[in-house]
């Protein structure tokens, strides 16, 4: 089966142009739709300078918890965003993956994307034995009592964009600035944390995340294609 994810590494990038980019990109896969032979396509990339995200959820300002000039000291801007969530960080050492994927094209709604997502990252983690779960009460990813992948998206005319920010080896002081997803009691990891010097290399997990993301879509837009009794 050829590959139906089209994936884009956009390298070190601050978050409004690739913002611009998912906008853009969102919005050619909805209005091709039917049309487009390239429905489902994936942004890799690393937030630089280091960037704090604030959806519109009423109580997420309040989880910033750094002052002007604690944020000025550590180089990290503050962004709002239209995704699902909380307040999330990003930066360099952390993958950050947005897909842009039209979910009709995969029998998929939110709450079974959320799923979706989760599992690939999962099974990503799994190839470095990193045993990681779902918590039935937060989205993400989690080791043990800690998250290692924040997840918030944003759907319209059922095409997603933003994503999930991976933590592979990122400043972890810089969660500090923040109450992550709004969870307060909650641990943060990464995989150097749990890994140490057997860390992989950002670009070592982008190819298993390429890898792993790709043969999910594959599968699940077979399962969309097969005739139903």
């Amino acid at each position: 089966m050829s590959c139906k994810l089209k994936i884009q590494e956009l390298g070190k990038i601050a978050y409004e142009p690739a913002f611009e980019q998912q906008v853009s990109l969102q919005k050619y896969v909805s209005d091709s739709r039917g049309d487009s032979p390239d429905p489902f396509h994936l942004l890799l990339l690393e937030h630089d300078p280091p960037v704090i995200t604030v959806s519109k959820r009423p109580s997420a300002k309040k989880h910033l918890l750094a002052t002007p000039l604690q944020l000025e000291a550590a180089g990290v801007v503050v962004c709002e965003t239209n995704r699902g969530g909380d307040i999330t960080y990003h930066g360099p050492g952390q993958l950050v993956g947005y897909p842009i994927l039209d979910l009709n094209g995969l029998s998929l709604r939110i709450h079974s994307y959320m799923r979706f997502l989760e599992t690939i990252i999962i099974d990503v983690l799994g190839e470095f034995d990193i045993e990681a779960h779902r918590d039935k009460c937060a989205t993400g990813v989690w080791v043990g009592n800690a998250k290692i992948c924040a997840m918030g998206v944003r759907v319209s005319r059922w095409v997603s964009m933003h994503g999930f920010a991976l933590n592979v080896e990122p400043n972890m002081d810089h969660f500090n600035l923040i109450v992550p997803c709004g969870l307060a009691g909650r641990q943060v990891t990464s995989m150097r944390t749990l890994l140490g010097e057997t860390c992989p290399s950002m670009d070592d997990v982008k190819k298993i995340v390429s890898s792993v993301f790709a043969e999910a879509v594959n599968r699940q837009a077979q399962v969309q294609q097969e005739p139903r009794p």
